[in-house]
């Protein structure tokens, strides 16, 4: 099947900018043909190289790629130049695509586990065969006994999710992983929705603003969209606004982002929104946010900054000052980050940062706090929030209960991902039937009965609706930029196989023959738009723009300016303050676990590339760690690669020590991502899980999982462990490698 204009012949009519002039779209007669890898689409000549416009999938924020193809091989992978998100530029994490794609441990066909669950043992089997199974499972069950359990995965696929359990009338999916999680994705979004009656993410304009205070907010590193404020970032510092500008970051350990601050503010875990409270009081009391600031003191009227100082361990006087640098600042900007959102208090927390810029009128104005654009068109929606760690919970309990039959999990590793004390591994084993869609074996796929092993997303088509997004209304199209390695099949396609197979209301439902005709339909809805950063005469040269290009966007900025009204409701602002699992007595220290720039939550911990990448701030890498203040260690009596055991009241774990005096002396820092038991050689028992460690509490107001809200203690071992270190080469850890 060919699309309505052929490649050649747009190329002679495109007027596409030079930067993409070499993007090639993936035609679905090519890509949908079954050919040796070793020959190239037939409109290539060998050796030279072509490329392809997509979208990297390598963590939620849908930034804009384009790779490099030689002879039908992926070869090298860069930012697209003229995606509004990134703007050409990509990090490490998107660089290492290519190992995902070519691992030596992807699955390649759809296998049965023989051997029972957990045994590893795997059968293979003919796809037709694997979807007859799963389809007399389906037909088998009643439906609102199935469930569905996704991660990260393209707007696409969740709204075909979506529209196929519900023709079969089945419960919506749920949505999870741990990554959103560290982000404070479902915090930002209730908090959004109460203030400016949007779940759409806020976007914080720092490329425009002038002095920025972060609340534990990781700019540079993983948080959100980190290529996307990496770049405003860059701005903000090269004076755009007519100086350097000020930057204030507030959180426990000195991270990356931290270590670029004007100031780091080593502030108790947890206090975060109760710093925010103490600088709005002082902004309306001395009137320094002018007449509209002292309009809204009713806010503060239970604020005693004297109080809230001891609490969160900042005196009073740096409070002083801080509050007025923020105010006196044009374009100031306070950014509520994954850290507050992961305490108890992590609601009340997120309200009074959006307070500050509530007095400070810096709502809707350059350099200040925008609304995601919505998506430009109905049929084309942004999935929504990650669902809440409660809702987890509660799926778990059912399960538990005998109440869900057949369970599919597609991007998500809850046995990986979850606190050990939420039982999901129980409740796994009360569940009849499994299916995985992992490309990998990992945890929970290895506890799977059938796994039907999804594409790379190298080779997979879908779409993204950027959130939180550029500063216009974005849709990243994702196409194969090489023909399928192995005899995997897309998720997509396999919903519409068996859609049609089962027929009725299936078929009403899901109406495509094929995932591209649902692609070309869904990106079809925007044909025509006045918006459109490029034009076309026609659906097909539309379609085959979408793909050269990469997507659709506004040819203009079109920001969403949020509304204020819910703040009316917000009289006086809660002061709530962190509560946490463990006695001080017993356990004298605070649990924080932060994700690392090439790890991230552990769904990168199979690519060998990124787990050679040094944490920036301790430079160690391939292993688990603990990081101490030196004044903590020296109380020990431990050093730098002496191994020591964590421990809270729900697990432990033993760990070699970095001494790092960028963290406060009561806290004990640990990345997340290593741990695993399982996902390919690179990853499976190499370091500690410290998701072991974690309380399974909650945020009371929004069921989001407290993951900073666990106390722990230390004991030394005796034992000692060198760690792989940038400046350390004989460390352990690589040679383990197979």
């Amino acid at each position: 099947m060919s699309v309505g204009i052929s490649r050649r012949q747009f190329l002679k009519l495109s007027t596409v900018s030079a930067a993409l002039s070499a993007c090639s779209p993936a035609t679905k007669r090519i890509m949908q043909s079954i050919e040796p890898q070793v020959r190239p689409p037939e409109e290539t000549l060998p050796g030279q190289p072509v490329w392809y416009a997509s979208t990297c999938r390598m963590c939620p924020a849908g930034c804009g790629i384009i790779v490099r193809t030689v002879n039908g091989r992926a070869k090298k992978i860069e930012g697209n130049p003229v995606h509004p998100l990134n703007r050409g530029k990509l990090c490490a994490r998107g660089q290492a695509g290519l190992q995902e794609l070519y691992h030596p441990d992807r699955l390649q066909n759809a296998v049965r586990q023989s051997g029972g669950r957990g045994s590893r043992q795997f059968e293979p089997l003919y796809w037709d065969d694997a979807l007859r199974e799963l389809r007399e499972r389906l037909q088998s069950s009643v439906p609102a006994r199935i469930a569905f359990l996704g991660g990260i995965m393209p707007d696409s696929l969740h709204l075909l999710f979506n529209r196929w359990l519900d023709a079969l009338g089945a419960p919506p999916p749920v949505m999870f992983d741990l990554l959103t999680t560290l982000d404070g994705r479902t915090t930002a979004s209730q908090v959004a929705t109460t203030l400016y009656g949007s779940s759409l993410l806020p976007v914080y304009d720092i490329g425009n603003a002038n002095a920025i205070f972060s609340f534990g907010a990781n700019l540079l590193e993983v948080w959100e969209s980190p290529v996307a404020y990496g770049r405003a970032f860059g701005q903000f510092r090269q004076g755009q606004t007519g100086g350097r500008g000020f930057f204030v970051q507030f959180e426990p350990r000195l991270s990356a982002t931290a270590a670029l601050a004007d100031e780091w503010i080593p502030i108790r875990p947890g206090t975060e929104g109760l710093v925010a409270l103490a600088l709005g009081r002082i902004i309306v009391e001395e009137g320094l946010a002018g007449a509209f600031g002292r309009a809204q003191a009713d806010l503060y009227r239970q604020v005693e900054v004297g109080a809230l100082a001891e609490a969160s361990d900042v005196s009073a006087e740096t409070i002083m000052r801080l509050a007025t640098t923020l105010a006196q600042s044009d374009r100031p900007v306070a950014i509520p980050g994954g850290l507050p959102a992961g305490h108890s208090n992590g609601y009340q927390a997120h309200l009074a940062i959006h307070a500050l810029n509530h007095i400070l009128r810096r709502l809707g104005l350059p350099g200040g706090v925008f609304l995601t654009p919505p998506s430009p068109a109905e049929t084309l929606p942004a999935a929504p929030p990650p669902d809440s760690y409660r809702n987890i919970l509660s799926l778990a309990a059912k399960m538990r209960d005998g109440e869900v039959d057949l369970l599919l999990i597609h991007g998500a590793n809850p046995l990986f991902e979850l606190p050990a004390a939420a039982g999901f591994a129980e409740a796994l084993a009360r569940v009849p039937f499994i299916v995985s869609f992992s490309p990998f074996v990992d945890e929970t796929a290895a506890h799977s009965d059938l796994i039907l092993p999804d594409h790379t997303y190298l080779e997979s088509w879908g779409y993204e609706v950027v959130t939180p997004g550029a500063d216009r209304p974005t849709v990243s199209g994702q196409q194969p930029v090489v023909r399928p390695l192995y005899d995997t099949r897309s998720t997509a396609s396999v919903l519409l196989d068996l859609a049609a197979e089962m027929g009725g209301a299936m078929v009403d439902y899901l109406p495509w023959s094929d995932e591209t005709l649902f692609l070309e339909d869904s990106a079809g809805v925007l044909f025509g738009s006045s918006l459109s950063a490029y034009g076309a005469r026609t659906p097909g040269e539309f379609w085959a723009k979408w793909q050269q290009f990469g997507g659709w966007w506004s040819e203009r900025e079109l920001y969403e300016e949020p509304d204020v009204v819910g703040f009316e409701a917000q009289r006086p602002l809660e002061i709530v303050g962190p509560t946490y699992e463990g006695d001080a007595t017993t356990y004298p220290y605070h649990l924080h676990l932060y994700p690392t720039v090439g790890l991230g939550d552990g769904r990168t911990g199979h690519l060998p590339w990124l787990q050679e990448l040094p944490e920036t701030m301790s430079t160690a890498r391939w292993q688990t760690w603990v990081e101490l203040n030196p004044q903590t260690a020296h109380r020990l009596g431990v050093e730098n690669n002496d191994v020591v055991k964590v421990i809270s009241p729900y697990g432990e774990l033993e760990a070699a020590v970095v001494v790092f005096p960028g963290i406060r002396p009561d806290v004990v820092g640990i990345p997340v991502g290593q741990g695993h038991q399982d996902y390919g050689r690179y990853a499976a028992r190499r370091g500690k899980n410290p998701m072991t460690l974690l309380a399974p509490t909650t945020d009371h107001n929004t069921g989001a999982l407290a993951w900073g809200a666990t106390r722990v203690r230390l004991e030394p071992t005796g034992q000692t462990y060198t760690l792989a270190r940038l400046e350390s080469l004989d460390g352990e850890g690589r040679e383990r490698i197979r």
